[in-house]
């Protein structure tokens, strides 16, 4: 599953942007973007504190 990001739950913490393997998280300002390159690991789905990140491959 792709990963989205829920614009109403995200507190644009960054956290996701520092973790994503690939570097296909961007903030800039008050958005998150999930880049074309994301592989759909679902890492930053994992991390998000506050659950406004879904989708991707699921972890172990």
């Amino acid at each position: 599953m792709v990963v989205t990001v829920n614009p109403k739950v995200c507190v644009y913490c960054a956290g996701c942007v520092g973790l994503c393997p690939v570097e296909s998280i961007e903030l800039r300002e008050t958005r998150l973007t999930i880049l074309d390159s994301c592989t759909d690991c679902g890492i930053c789905v994992k991390f998000c504190p506050v659950e406004a990140l879904s989708g991707g491959r699921p972890l172990d």
